[in-house]
């Protein structure tokens, strides 16, 4: 690969960039398609967006927790299993997580099962699918256990 080909790609990948954000390994599947299964022109090119911060591990991973907590109601466990799975490291994602305003989240679970509440009314396992419910987005037992348990005692 020449010169020239290495600089057309790093600038479709930095375009690509800085409409989006991305984390390292998905830019590295971008820029290996890109330069035809050439893995060390791919390595180079990962190194010069980091280098330059048009792809950050840590902003993507923050930008991510807070928008699938926020927006699709997700909670810690699904999150971190989601960004784990692109190869985010562990570090990376604690700090990401720790971005999620707690409240604003708990305030999210809560309103989520309070909408599921409404369409199992006279469920005769109600409280069970309230909690196998929170699980699948990913919170925490405690956390959905405390969020059921004050729902149903209303």
């Amino acid at each position: 690969m020449t010169s020239d080909d290495k600089k057309k790609l790093l600038s479709k990948l930095q375009a690509l960039c800085a409409r989006k954000e991305y984390c390292e390994s998905d830019i590295y599947r971008k820029a290996l398609k890109l330069a035809d299964g050439d893995a060390e022109a791919a390595s180079e090119l990962l190194s010069s967006l980091v280098e330059d911060r048009f792809v950050d591990d840590l902003r993507y991973a923050s930008a991510f927790a807070r928008d699938k907590s926020s927006l699709d109601g997700w909670g810690p466990v699904k999150i971190r299993y989601q960004l784990s799975a692109k190869g985010v490291r562990r570090e990376v994602i604690g700090e990401a997580l720790a971005s999620i305003d707690e409240e604003k989240a708990d305030r999210r679970m809560r309103d989520i099962l309070a909408a599921k509440l409404r369409t199992l009314k006279e469920d005769p396992e109600l409280r069970l699918k309230l909690l196998k419910f929170a699980l699948t987005r990913g919170y925490e037992y405690d956390a959905a256990n405390a969020a059921v348990n004050d729902l149903l005692r209303r």
